[in-house]
């Protein structure tokens, strides 16, 4: 086994043991952090896969703006010392065979793609053109995407406020 697959299966374990941790996690606050660690995993595996400018975006994006969004929503209600109720079993049980049922799909999936090396191309995206792509309004150019993750994160930090905001009890 060579460096980079240690360093691939070390990253992959990072991932998927925080992403568990966070969809278990009985503390609201706790979950919060722990789907930090699993975004912090992804962007750790694209640069293992030396596509920086991506792992960049990951970390700006997603660490540094929906993650902090999602912790301060979770402050400003005051809610983030209280456990979240246990789950219901039946619900567990559907949760747990769905989850066995998308991975032996997934699996199936892989199997019957060999994903072969076209003619030893390699995949080398400079960043001067990536910012063309994503500035390009041509046909295959991303400024849609690109302002529509802009409305995404207007619209996590209007909710934000919204759900910070405190109703005042009216007077009969």
């Amino acid at each position: 086994m060579s460096a980079s697959q240690i360093i691939f299966y070390l990253i992959s374990a990072l991932i998927l043991s925080s992403g568990l941790l966070a969809v278990t996690a009985r503390k609201i606050f706790r979950s919060a952090i722990w789907l930090l660690f699993s975004l912090l995993g992804i962007a750790a595996l694209y640069f293992w896969m030396e596509v920086e400018f991506v792992a960049a975006v990951q970390i700006i994006v997603y660490v540094g703006g929906i993650v902090v969004l999602i912790i301060f929503s979770i402050f400003l209600t005051q809610q983030s010392g209280s456990e979240l109720p246990k789950a219901i079993r039946s619900r567990a049980l559907f949760s747990g065979l769905a989850a066995a049922f998308g991975f032996a799909w997934t699996f199936m999936l892989i199997d019957q793609h060999p994903f072969n090396n076209p003619a030893g191309t390699a995949f080398s995206p400079g960043v001067a053109a990536i910012g063309n792509q994503m500035l390009s309004i041509s046909d295959h150019g991303y400024v849609l995407p690109f302002e529509v993750i802009s409305v995404l994160l207007l619209a996590a930090m209007i909710g934000c406020i919204v759900i910070a905001m405190k109703v005042k009890p009216q007077e009969a």
